[in-house]
């Protein structure tokens, strides 16, 4: 896919923190070694020690087990038939990790952990990262580590999103990420975000010669790309970013709850919220939407989980939803349905619990806008976004251009839009 730029200013991604920082390849994994002394430790300051030793206990209930010193990083000549790659997609809402091998064109899922981790919880409040978020997710990437380490993963990428892009102490926050798990979290810009979902779902787009939106509701932003078809393959022509997601719409409206009319009046205010976001993106995409043939492909748990009660399953599954095509006018109906029910009612449809009830209403209202300014009939859905983005531009540029591993290679490795995903 050919790059692109913002058009204009619209999109807010200029005025917030987070960019091309050329941190491809952040992480190499072996079994630690001897470990080296803390350095508080090695100036012989006891107190500093003491602090060093508490600050890297993650303080939420029943921390894993901790190895004795923090994993090395190394250097390889050159991926080897079989080595393993891996992804980190840190979100507002979710910690998400995909461990993968190259497979013919494609890759094939040898581990995966996700996590809800709530890093964004009344982050649209205080404008910073809770202490108790912040545990929680150091917690979540002990996790990621180990699995990375047991897997002798070769190459990773991890990525920071919205919420770390926002925070006041989201560069701390980073910085005691690498200090505790080894993990270098790169905090990226609202496009590059918007270009991995586009890359890791892409293969997923309904067939046809009309425009297409591809978009990613997540926990604190919103990214909608649109595509076009030009030299035979398409082209990505205009793209938006909003800072709305399922926690930060619902941390700054409310929660849809109350009697009938009080949700009611939350969630159309929700709609409304996000409907003045798009406004200026949807005044430049009104030609291309006015054209025949649209298609539209969501990645995000709010549309995974609409597409699950679209085919009334009792649980989810990523088997059936994930390459699903909907009627649109079907999800419309469900984000209606749960937007009217009260959140004890929410909580007992399948596949949303308690867990999801507060959140996915936030998700229902962006995708109903989304539905308003791009009338396609049918949404593609995706149980894939980020993490495979990654993969796929890791892979693609190991792969054709076998070298040793430097910590500042471009920013946007060359990508193989064929390759494809096994799981």
């Amino acid at each position: 896919m050919a790059d692109f730029s913002p058009p204009d200013e619209q999109n807010g991604a200029s005025h917030r923190k987070g960019g091309k920082s050329g941190k491809v390849a952040d992480f190499r994994y072996k079994r630690p070694g001897k470990p080296k002394k803390d350095r508080a430790l090695r100036k012989g300051n006891a107190r500093a020690g003491a602090a060093s030793r508490s600050q890297t206990q993650p303080r939420g209930k029943n921390p894993p087990k901790q190895h004795k010193g923090p994993p090395r990083p190394f250097v390889s000549s050159g991926p080897r038939p079989g080595q393993a790659y891996a992804a980190i997609d840190l979100g507002t809402n979710n910690c998400r990790l995909l461990i993968a091998r190259p497979s013919g064109e494609g890759f094939t899922v040898i581990d995966a952990f996700s996590r809800v981790v709530r890093l964004g919880e009344n982050l649209a409040m205080s404008g910073k990262l809770s202490d108790d978020a912040m545990d929680r997710t150091v917690a979540a990437l002990y996790v990621c580590a180990d699995k990375l380490r047991r897997r002798n993963v070769y190459l990773a990428r991890s990525v920071a999103t919205e919420a770390c892009r926002r925070a006041s102490n989201g560069e701390a926050f980073i910085e005691r990420v690498r200090e505790e798990t080894g993990i270098a979290l790169d905090i990226i810009s609202a496009e590059e975000e918007a270009r991995l979902a586009v890359l890791g779902c892409q293969i997923l787009l309904e067939q046809g010669q009309g425009p297409a939106i591809i978009f990613d509701i997540g926990g604190g932003s919103t990214e909608l790309v649109l595509l076009e078809p030009g030299s035979g393959v398409l082209q990505m022509v205009d793209w938006l970013s909003v800072p709305w997601g399922v926690v930060s719409l619902t941390d700054t409206v409310g929660k849809v709850e109350g009697d009938a009319e009080q949700r009611a009046a939350v969630y159309a205010k929700m709609r409304r919220v996000v409907r003045e976001s798009f406004s200026h993106f949807a005044k430049r995409i009104g030609p291309a939407a006015e054209q025949g043939d649209l298609r539209l492909l969501g990645t995000s748990g709010t549309v995974t989980t609409l597409a699950s009660l679209h085919l009334k399953l009792p649980q989810y599954d990523r088997n059936a939803v994930d390459g699903l095509i909907v009627p649109a006018q079907s999800m419309r109906g469900i984000t209606q349905m749960l937007a009217s029910k009260s959140p004890e009612d929410r909580a007992q449809v399948p596949c949303i619990g308690k867990d999801r009830s507060e959140l996915v209403v936030a998700g229902c209202a962006i995708l109903e806008t989304i539905l308003d300014i791009w009338p396609a009939t049918r949404l593609g859905v995706a149980d894939r976004g980020i993490r495979e983005g990654i993969l796929r531009s890791l892979m693609a540029n190991e792969l054709a251009h076998p070298h040793p591993i430097h910590e500042d290679r471009p920013s946007w490795p060359a990508r193989d839009p064929n390759m494809g995903y096994d799981a």
